[in-house]
């Protein structure tokens, strides 16, 4: 008898090992497919959980529901529109060198295109220009139709991602209650999850706010002290790629080598300037948030890069950025259940 329960125990356990196998693909897949929902969905509900403590300060000052609702709105489009009040400050910078410095880096490029053709004795037309061979015209079309679409996608996103944001402000999409009815089913534990998972939410975004805050300054600085071409568009452009987990820093430090290369000779000034915007992604997003988002979250380095691989494949950009507040909603949720918490904790 004993031996007959065994083996249905046995049967149940690799049957149910079986099924898990082909769910998690069906679930990845469903995941990519319906991302153009997701996405802005999961996102919106991250950026109302940031305001939730203000809504809640509101409310005690018996403030309407309708009138905080628009000053968290005011505050978001405040933030954009500074944005791109320094993206446009960065434009006029760019634009009013009047194009000296496309010319010196053609003139830059094409010598470095000439040295790797004859040290790998690469053959090109005589009399064809590197940059008409290489660099053609309908490519070019091509890379600028790519990028009207990418704009497009971007701005549906955001209008979409603002509206989920409205939603969940209002409570027509309530997170507790959700959490309630779906996962935890019991109300003690879903109003405790939910207070973790503001919380670690605010904590991540002070933290990685801050972090991105002097890397951007400190890039700038860097550039500027070198004599560098728009320090204030490089100081931007890497307080905003800081949000893209460990992937932004090595994308910073890449793009500006090879714009320093074009502005600088290759001498000792070039190496220091490459060693500097190093030592600035080194220290704060190698060592200082590290630290400090190890301290908040308890989360591992292993874990942290095994989720930044699978919400990059599956969400791309977007999976990036949110891979972080994603782990840390699942640790909390895993540490609920006594089957999980072995998992939770080797995530610790």
């Amino acid at each position: 008898m004993k031996l007959i329960v065994l083996q249905k125990m046995n049967t149940q356990r690799t049957t149910n090992f079986l099924l898990l196998i082909i769910v998690i693909p069906i679930v990845f897949y469903l995941l990519k497919t319906v991302s153009f929902i997701l996405i802005p969905l999961i996102l919106s509900m991250f950026i109302a959980l940031l305001f939730l403590p203000l809504m809640r300060w509101l409310r005690k000052r018996k403030i309407p529901k309708l009138i905080s609702i628009v000053i968290v709105i005011l505050i978001i489009t405040s933030v954009l529109f500074l944005g791109f009040e320094l993206i446009q400050l960065s434009s006029k910078e760019i634009l009013a060198t009047k194009g000296e410095f496309l010319n010196k880096a053609e003139l830059k490029l094409s010598s470095l295109i000439n040295y790797v053709e004859f040290t790998f004795h690469i053959e090109r037309p005589e009399g064809q220009d590197a940059f008409s061979y290489y660099f053609q015209n309908d490519s070019l079309m091509k890379n600028f139709g790519s990028t009207l679409d990418f704009l497009g996608s971007t701005i549906s996103m955001t209008l979409t991602t603002l509206f989920f944001t409205i939603l969940w402000l209002a409570e027509s999409i309530n997170f507790q209650k959700l959490l309630n009815s779906t996962i935890l089913k019991q109300k003690h534990s879903s109003v405790k999850v939910f207070m973790k998972v503001e919380n670690d939410l605010i904590k991540f975004m002070k933290v990685k706010f801050l972090i991105s805050l002097a890397t951007g300054v400190g890039i700038g600085l860097a550039c500027y002290l070198f004599d560098i071409s728009f320090p204030i568009f490089w100081g931007i452009f890497a307080f905003v790629i800081n949000f893209l987990q460990m992937v932004g820093s090595f994308i910073s430090v890449i793009l500006l080598a090879i714009f320093a290369f074009v502005e600088l000779d290759p001498t000792s000034t070039l190496f220091f300037f490459i060693l500097s915007v190093t030592m600035v992604q080194v220290l704060f997003g190698g060592i200082l948030e590290p630290i400090f988002m190890g301290r908040s979250f308890s989360i591992n380095v292993i874990t942290i890069l095994v989720m930044l691989m699978l919400w990059g494949f599956i969400w791309g950009i977007p999976g990036l950025i949110m891979s972080i507040p994603i782990t840390v909603f699942l640790k909390i949720i895993l540490e609920q259940y006594p089957k999980t918490k072995t998992i939770a904790k080797l995530m610790s």
